[in-house]
């Protein structure tokens, strides 16, 4: 992510005020609001310039992976993907597996942290929305410029809901006042919380149809490909389709013939076009936050749990792609494993936000779903365009009717998606937590996490 000196400074000063406003003095104290009496926000919000646009969408994106590190641990070490060896940190090995009577801390770091960051970026995108209203309102912006900025910023507040309720689920997420960035909305139920992110996509994405052909902003070339108004709005139906899919009652159809057909989805194309999150040596910028060392000792290694090699197909070519067998194994707590993590293989490895092999796993979930003999031969289809690409041969369903198909696609979701954050979503949403492995005899696997204790008003 490159930027020049002068706009790096400005972010960063942004970012620290933004900081400031989501958390106050202490990490935790994630119930402070902004400050309605800053004069720097004040005149972003009376007096914005283009400029002040262009420093809000980089903040914006930056901030997207202030916690990246924290939210991969939750997911990947309760869904039984991976472990975080680090003998400083017990909470890690204790509270996210459920140790003996361990529970998850409403006032822990891994649930605050994450909520924080969230809801930081989710104001960010809604003081983007007031300035550029304004920007709007005082002639400075066409109507073009503004909705390519509402639909940028709506869909940002979109996805940082979205991986909010991930962690959350049955807890719900707070809706975030888009006209009033000094208060919050109620505490969601969980259907509410998934309508109000479909409804921010879909909102988005008739502002982005009607965006014209360039946004008034640069977006960084993790979104290369994805970064006009016309092609970010794929990206938006893709994640609109995710969203879909994780609901307790998905519309197969929406997703089948409105979501995925106007995604950049194309079983023709690279499975790993998509949108990242980008990294750099660069001053003040930030490097990937989960790439380690696999041979790194027990103090403090990242490595991947034994199962996701043991149950793998022989020949699949993406166990030596994303694991490495170490030289020692690694323990930790009553914990061991021989693989070492090497999903990110430097300290500048994107991480995917979504990409096109996703799309296609979706889209064979949602044929498997409906379930018509014709919707099984195309949901192979897909699955095998993963298959092939993982060097393993077609599969076949042979005599077997639907459950063999989800059962693949969920297998290929394991291997082809591993330690991108949905592993333990989707044993989740198809009711099989009971199926993950529990290697100490008083472990346990989480549903969800709870509501931070500050936002429990």
């Amino acid at each position: 992510m490159k930027r020049s000196n002068k706009l790096l400074s400005k972010i960063v000063l942004l970012s620290t005020i933004l900081m400031v406003w989501g958390m106050g003095c202490n990490v935790v104290d994630i119930d402070d609001r902004p400050d309605p009496n800053n004069s720097e926000l004040q005149n972003i919000l009376d007096n914005p310039s283009r400029s002040d646009i262009s420093t809000l969408v980089s903040g914006t994106e930056a901030g997207l992976r202030t916690e990246l590190r924290i939210y991969h641990i939750n997911v990947g070490m309760i869904g039984r993907e991976m472990y975080r060896f680090l003998s400083a940190e017990p909470r890690n090995t204790g509270d996210l597996l459920g140790k003996g009577n361990a529970q998850l801390d409403a006032g822990s770091f891994y649930i605050t942290r994450t909520w924080a960051s969230f809801y930081r970026v989710i104001r960010n995108a809604n003081i983007t929305i007031q300035a550029a209203t304004t920007l709007n309102d005082n002639g400075i912006y066409s109507d073009e410029e503004l909705n390519g900025t509402l639909g940028y910023a709506r869909t940002m507040k979109a996805y940082q809901y979205l991986m909010a309720l991930t962690q959350t689920n049955e807890n719900g997420i707070r809706q975030q006042l888009e006209e009033d960035i000094f208060n919050t909305g109620d505490l969601l139920s969980t259907a509410n919380s998934y309508q109000l992110i479909a409804d921010l996509l879909d909102e988005a994405a008739t502002n982005l149809t009607n965006a014209g052909s360039t946004f008034p902003f640069n977006l960084s070339s993790g979104f290369d490909g994805l970064n006009t108004p016309e092609t970010f709005r794929q990206f938006n139906r893709a994640l609109r389709a995710r969203v879909e899919v994780y609901r307790s009652q998905p519309d197969w159809n929406a997703v089948l013939t409105n979501y995925l057909p106007e995604s950049f989805i194309d079983e023709t194309a690279d499975l790993e076009f998509g949108a990242y999150h980008v990294f750099s040596t660069a001053t003040n910028d930030l490097l990937n936050p989960v790439f380690a060392d696999p041979q790194a000792g027990s103090g403090d290694s990242w490595v991947a749990h034994n199962s996701w090699v043991e149950d793998a197909e022989a020949g699949d070519l993406r166990i030596d792609q994303k694991v490495q067998l170490r030289d020692e194994p690694a323990s930790l707590d009553g914990l061991t494993s021989d693989y070492g993590l090497f999903v990110y293989q430097s300290q500048t490895a994107p991480m995917p936000i979504l990409r096109n092999a996703e799309l296609l796993l979706i889209r064979a979930e949602a044929l498997a779903q409906r379930n018509n003999i014709g919707d099984l031969d195309a949901a192979e289809d897909d699955l095998n365009v993963i298959r092939n690409a993982a060097g393993l041969a077609d599969f076949n369903r042979g005599t077997g009717g639907q459950a063999e198909v989800i059962d693949e696609m969920l297998n290929q979701r394991r291997y082809e998606l591993f330690f991108e954050g949905h592993r333990w979503v989707d044993m989740r949403r198809y009711d099989r937590l009971d199926e993950l492995p529990i290697d100490r005899p008083e472990d346990n696997v989480w549903s969800s996490f709870p509501i931070p204790e500050n936002e429990n008003l």
